[in-house]
Parts: structure tokens; C-alpha cells; sequence
């Protein structure tokens, strides 16, 4: 390659002095790109822990007095954060790549859980052969990277076949009992109802929201019939909300507060202001290593007797 680049330049002098020069020239810009490169990623950095420190310091405010004004203010500046990081991933791309840029700051990688699902794909040379002598090839290590993916979530139907056997003696039949259903009669199992619950009350992804997304597979599903599930799986989820409401209450102290929340209010078209009272325990600062458990309670008004009610036999 030495060879034929040097068979290419011209034998003139000046020719020569001229590529050099333009070939200067491009190096120089191209350094004083990357400079400014450098500073704006370091003044992007600056700003990102910047936000993130405001962050913390607001999330630690949010359960103090006058907490529901800090949401909006967290919600702006986690919208500008991740523009920030979109915008230095942008720039570390378009980057030149021939000189590295330096590591940013606590951009260590955490090695990826055990437990998610491994599957390995070997990469093996195009020739069992030497590329220079033709010899065989035989081990001598390998080098192993790990990438995240995500296999997209799908619906499957699930067929109960149910076969009728008769007796050759007899008039007997015989028949294995119907699987029992989360919804009498419905076609929603388990595992959907708790995926359309979660998303509504855990990601508050609204059911029409979802209805849209659903339909995109080619599944359609009225929202009011997801409506008409949530209501249907209320009892069967009483026992777990028991559950968790005699445990968070069951511990030496419980830490309790309400919260504003906006609910339908039918025939006007408006919404009114419902509570959600929140009753937390976790003793894991003080050293416990007992889980933290938190119990969520509606109420339609702010009145006392709802909590002297939820505390009553609580000492």
C-alpha cells in the first residue's frame, strides 16, 4: 500500500508543498471540530449532572409539605435530561473515529443480570484454514461480549380441548372438568389480565391507549370490555390487597399521608377531587431487613374518619 501511495504523488516540488498544505489544513479543521466536540459534550456532561443532582434533591423534597406542586417540576426536568443524554449520544456518534473520545464520567456498564435468558451464537472464522500458510487452525481463546435485546411481547391462544370418552360396557360418559376462568365466561387469561392491569394502574397507560396498541397485533379489544375485566378480577384480588393492607400495618411504626386525586365525576364532564391515602412501612433504614410493604386506600373526600377508620386497630 506504502508503494502505490507513493506512486500516486506527483514528482513536482511545489505539487507536493501544496498537498501537504491542504492536507494540513484538514487535519487542523478537523482538530478544531473535535475540540469543540469536546467542549459541548463537557458542558452537556456538566449540565446532565447537574439536572440529575436537582433531581435527587426534588425527589427527596416530594414527600414534605406542599409535595404535589414538585411533580410537574420533576416530570420538565427529567424531559430535559433525556434530551440531553439523546443529544450526547447523537454527537458521540457523528464523532470522527479516529480519535477516540475521552470516557465520560460514571459511564461504567453494570454487568447484565443473571437471571434473564442467555443465548449464544458462535463466530467462527470463514476458513478452517491459515489465511497466510493455509495451516490448520486450532483454539486459543476466545472473546466473549454480552448485547441486551428485547424479544417483543406476543398473544397466543391457549385451546382447551376437553374429549368426551364413552364406556363399551356402559352408557356412561366420561369428561375431564372445564379449566376454571379468571372472568366467568371471558376469554381474557391470567397473565393478560394482570399485564392490563399493571399497565393501567402501574404505568397509567389508559385502556383505550392500549386498546390502540393491542390492535396493532391484530387483536382487537373494546376498551369498556377491558373496563368490564378490571371490574370482573376486583374480588379475586381482595385476599392479596388484605393481605398486604394486614402486613403494612402489622409492623412497629407506619409511616401514612394522603394525596390529591383527579376522578370522573359522571353527567358534568369535569373531574372531581378524590384521596388516595398511602400507609408505608419500611424499617430497612433503621436496619430491618423485613420488605417494605405500602397499602393504598381511596376515599372520595378528605374527611378524618377515613384514616381513624384504616388505623383503628393499629398501636
Amino acid at each position: 500500500m506504502e508503494l502505490r501511495a507513493t506512486a500516486a504523488l506527483p514528482d513536482d516540488i511545489d505539487a507536493l508543498k501544496a498537498l501537504v498544505l491542504a492536507h494540513a489544513e484538514k487535519l487542523h479543521e478537523r482538530d478544531v471540530q473535535l475540540a469543540d466536540l469536546k467542549e459541548q459534550l463537557s458542558s452537556r456532561a456538566i449540565e446532565i449532572e447537574h439536572l440529575k443532582l436537582m433531581i435527587a434533591k426534588l425527589r427527596r423534597m416530594q414527600f414534605g409539605r406542599k409535595s404535589e406542586k414538585l411533580d410537574r417540576q420533576i416530570e420538565q426536568l427529567e424531559l430535559r435530561l433525556g434530551d440531553l443524554q439523546a443529544d450526547e449520544g447523537a454527537a458521540d456518534t457523528a464523532a470522527p473515529r479516529a480519535t477516540p473520545l475521552p470516557r465520560r464520567e460514571g459511564a461504567g456498564r453494570k454487568p447484565l443480570p443473571d437471571h434473564l435468558e442467555r443465548e449464544e451464537r458462535v463466530h467462527l472464522p470463514a476458513s478452517e484454514n491459515c489465511p497466510d500458510c493455509g495451516g490448520r487452525l486450532k483454539p486459543l481463546g476466545e472473546d466473549i461480549a454480552e448485547q441486551l435485546e428485547y424479544v417483543r411481547a406476543h398473544f397466543r391462544v391457549i385451546r382447551h380441548r376437553r374429549p368426551k370418552l364413552a364406556c363399551a360396557c356402559c352408557d356412561c360418559i366420561v369428561q375431564a372438568a372445564a379449566p376454571t376462568r379468571p372472568v366467568d365466561r371471558g376469554i381474557p387469561g391470567p397473565a393478560l389480565l394482570a399485564h392490563i392491569a399493571v399497565s393501567k394502574f402501574a404505568y397509567h397507560l389508559p385502556l383505550h391507549r392500549q386498546a390502540v396498541m393491542y390492535a396493532r397485533d391484530g387483536v382487537e379489544i373494546d376498551p369498556g370490555t377491558m373496563g368490564y375485566w378490571m371490574g370482573s378480577i376486583t374480588q379475586l384480588l381482595t385476599p392479596l390487597v388484605d393481605a398486604v393492607r394486614r402486613y403494612a400495618l402489622g409492623g412497629c411504626k407506619v409511616h401514612g399521608d394522603d394525596t390529591p386525586l383527579p376522578v370522573l365525576a359522571p353527567g358534568n364532564g369535569r373531574t372531581k377531587t378524590g384521596r388516595l391515602w398511602v400507609y408505608v412501612r419500611d424499617d430497612r433504614p433503621c436496619g430491618s431487613e423485613e420488605p417494605a410493604a405500602v397499602w393504598f386506600a381511596y376515599t372520595s373526600d378528605r374527611r378524618g374518619e377515613h384514616p381513624q377508620l384504616h388505623l383503628a386497630n393499629f398501636t
